[in-house]
């Protein structure tokens, strides 16, 4: 058993994987701006704000593995770089694991290839600059952190979201930084999403590292 705090843990991403964590007995805290609308039995949910270092640091000490299931919009449509490097920061001072969720763009359509965020021709374009900055994320800030930060990056497919939920079906497929859809088609279930990262938790597999799940 784990003991995991997932920031951002009322969100679409976020509340998977603290469901998902929480059925599999390890020991969530779930920190989020507001308080769920169902809290999760066994769950300590903790209200704060993400950009708040001291709130965050009550959140992470003690923690084995630390999940950031946050997005730069609403209030941390800026800072939100800025709050990521707090997060691995702390992390990296408990010894904690970091896992990040990213977003399609992030993804190469090719080994060697310039990422997605590079050319938003697949995304409206009142998303490009939240896309451009998870970019950032695993393409400049991650890969600058100290050797000592375990980290790792998880994209989904392309048409993740709460608009397209999905039935769990309790599959799915684990790649690299290359899109196991280049096309940005198809999508990734929420649930199943969750099943990965846990699974990718539990099996310490990766470090340092950039992956993706898709069906």
């Amino acid at each position: 058993m784990s003991r995991i705090t997932v920031i951002g843990g009322t969100g679409y991403a976020g509340s998977a994987i603290v469901a998902e964590a929480t059925a599999r007995g390890h020991e969530v805290t779930a920190f989020s701006r507001s308080a769920p609308a169902e809290p999760v039995p066994g769950v300590r949910h903790v209200q704060g704000d993400a950009a708040d270092e001291a709130a965050l640091a009550e959140v992470v000490a003690g923690a084995d593995v630390v999940v950031g299931a946050i997005a730069p919009r609403g209030p941390l449509a800026t800072g939100f770089r800025d709050v990521y490097a707090t997060i691995g920061r702390l992390a990296d001072a408990e010894k904690a694991r970091l896992f990040i969720v990213g977003g399609f763009s992030s993804l190469r359509p090719a080994a060697g290839a310039p990422r997605f965020a590079t050319d938003l021709g697949h995304a409206p374009a009142e998303y490009h600059e939240e896309l451009v900055t998870v970019a950032a994320l695993i393409a400049e800030d991650l890969p600058a952190t100290a050797e000592s930060l375990d980290y790792v990056f998880v994209s989904p497919a392309g048409g993740f979201g709460a608009h397209v939920p999905g039935e769990r079906r309790g599959e799915y497929r684990v790649g690299d930084d290359v899109a196991l859809q280049p096309d940005g088609g198809g999508a990734i279930g929420g649930a199943d999403f969750a099943l990965g990262v846990v699974d990718l938790i539990e099996r310490n597999s990766h470090h340092r590292a950039h992956v993706n799940l898709a069906y």
